[in-house]
Parts: C-alpha cells; sequence; structure tokens
C-alpha cells in the first residue's frame, strides 16, 4: 500500500485550498506528515541521524510548503505528493551538506540517498518476492539476520538502482509515479526497476527471474 494519502479526502482537501480555505490547507499538510517522516527516515545516512532529527527536515518541509502551497495551486505541475517529496530531497541533501564537512559538500542528489533505514515488513515481502515464494515460519525467525542481508544488499546497489527500490517497495509507489518523481519516462523507469531488482537478486545470491515485473 502506497504510503502516501493519495485518496479521494486528499483531493477534497486540495480544492478546499485552492478555494482559500486555510483550514483545508492546514489538514492537507498534516496528513502527508507521516509519510513524509517515512521518507526521510529511509534515506538519512547512519552518520547524519546522530546529528539530524527527521522530524527538523519533515517542520521545515511543511512549512516550506505552506509558504509556496498557493504557487503550487496556481500551477500543479505534478501531484501534490510527489511535489512534497521533491522539497524533502532538497532538505535532506542540505543536511548532508551541512554536517558532512566541507569534503564532502560536492554530494548531489542521488549521493544524499545513502543506508536507508527500512521497514521490517516491506523488508520482508521484498524478500518473500526475490525468493520467488512465501517466508516460512522458519525463515520468518531469522527475519533480523534477513533485513541486515537486505540492508547491506541495497547499500551496495548503485544510486539510481537504490532508489527507485525504495520508492518501488518502501514507498509503495507505482511506475508512473517513481517516473515523474525522476524525470524520466514510464518505459525507462521500468527498465530502470527491473534493473535494480536484478542487480538486488545477484547481490543476495539468488537467480534472476522470470517473473520480474515492472
Amino acid at each position: 500500500m502506497n504510503i502516501w494519502p493519495t485518496d479521494d479526502r486528499t483531493e477534497e482537501l486540495l480544492q478546499g485550498a485552492r478555494q482559500g480555505d486555510a483550514a483545508a490547507a492546514e489538514r492537507l499538510l498534516d496528513r502527508h506528515r507521516d509519510a513524509l517522516r517515512r521518507m526521510i527516515d529511509m534515506r538519512l545516512d547512519r552518520k547524519i541521524q546522530t546529528r539530524v532529527d527527521a522530524s527538523d527536515i519533515v517542520q521545515e518541509v511543511l512549512v516550506d510548503a505552506n509558504r509556496r502551497l498557493e504557487e503550487y495551486l496556481a500551477n500543479p505541475a505534478m501531484p501534490f505528493h510527489l511535489w512534497l517529496r521533491h522539497m524533502a530531497q532538497d532538505r535532506i541533501i542540505d543536511a548532508y551538506r551541512r554536517h558532512r564537512g566541507s569534503a564532502k559538500r560536492s554530494v548531489d542528489r542521488e549521493q544524499a540517498m545513502l543506508a536507508p533505514s527500512l521497514d521490517d515488513r516491506s523488508t520482508m515481502n521484498l524478500a518473500a518476492e526475490l525468493s520467488d515464494g512465501e517466508l516460512t515460519p522458519a525463515a520468518a525467525a531469522t527475519m533480523r539476520e534477513m533485513q541486515l542481508r537486505f540492508q547491506a544488499a541495497i547499500e551496495e546497489l548503485g544510486d539510481q538502482d537504490r532508489e527507485i527500490v525504495l520508492m518501488r517497495h518502501f514507498e509503495h509507489m507505482s511506475n508512473q509515479e517513481a517516473a515523474i518523481a525522476l524525470g524520466l519516462t514510464e518505459p525507462a523507469a521500468s527498465m530502470r526497476y527491473l534493473r535494480a531488482i536484478r542487480r538486488l537478486r545477484q547481490l543476495l545470491g539468488q537467480p534472476s527471474s522470470e517473473s520480474d515485473e515492472a
């Protein structure tokens, strides 16, 4: 299930905000707080996590979004949640530049997306998919070991491969959403995803599967 609230209620709040309803705008932004927190958590380097509170980044994004909301509503170039994600990524990059020192100031958008803090259930679901079956109780008992293996494997992926795996399996975004967020065509996003899953299988010692789908 997509972590972002993209249902009819969000559309109603967007319409209210478009009509100048300040309360609707406030509820709209607050409705995305938890998803923003999860998206940011999975992209903060462990070293940065000791110095940067994800809640602070969330608040900065929401304040910035509130300030720029009228501009967005006048010309929404992308879905609202993807607009928020874009601002969150910029804030993550800013955090890296502030806290990784002058030698790291050349960090770009992809390099900021390191060492994700991954959701246990999503990790186990992906593990089951890559092994072409459901996890047995015995396998589930080794969840922590498998989570660590996945953590290491995902960190070994290239920047682009890692990002699309996070989008598709941990944010549960559609291929269309990932394509918009990455500035790609849908076929290109699909190919990138398939490449990332094949590489992840290799890192985990799993054979490639004909069932890999975009």
